[in-house]
């Protein structure tokens, strides 16, 4: 499996590449226009992410924007739906506009930090 963390806090970060390389491998992305850059790269090398975990406030380009990159290029190119990448959004505030606007582009999940170990595994659980 392959996953891509994209997340400035260098704390979340941290727990996420850890914990989450039992399930595979792990990149990191520190910021959105990071994020968006390896998610074309792994695509063009025909070695998509299989989940991307999204913090939705980023800097440079926020996770909302991402997200809407990621399905309109699926759209565009026709990507089935079980193809398709998963997003987990992650974020301080679950209830912001950008979790809105996110929900109609449309996600997998949603966890609010600070990310708990028991939450991460059961988004895993369900995606795996």
């Amino acid at each position: 499996m392959k996953i891509l963390v994209a997340e400035d806090d260098l704390a979340s970060s941290a727990f996420l590449v850890q914990f989450l390389t039992q399930y595979g491998e792990v990149d990191r992305a520190v910021d959105g226009l990071e994020a968006l850059e390896a998610y074309s790269m792994c695509r063009q090398e025909l070695r998509p992410y299989d989940i991307i975990f999204l913090d939705i406030m980023m800097p440079k380009v926020d996770g909302v924007t991402v997200l809407k990159a990621i399905r309109n290029y699926e759209t565009k190119k026709r990507v089935k739906p079980e193809n398709k990448t998963k997003v987990i959004l992650t974020s301080a505030l679950t209830e912001t506009d950008y979790v809105k606007k996110a929900r109609e582009v449309g996600y997998e999940g949603c966890l609010s930090k600070p990310l708990d170990t028991q939450e991460v595994h059961n988004i895993m659980q369900q995606l795996i």
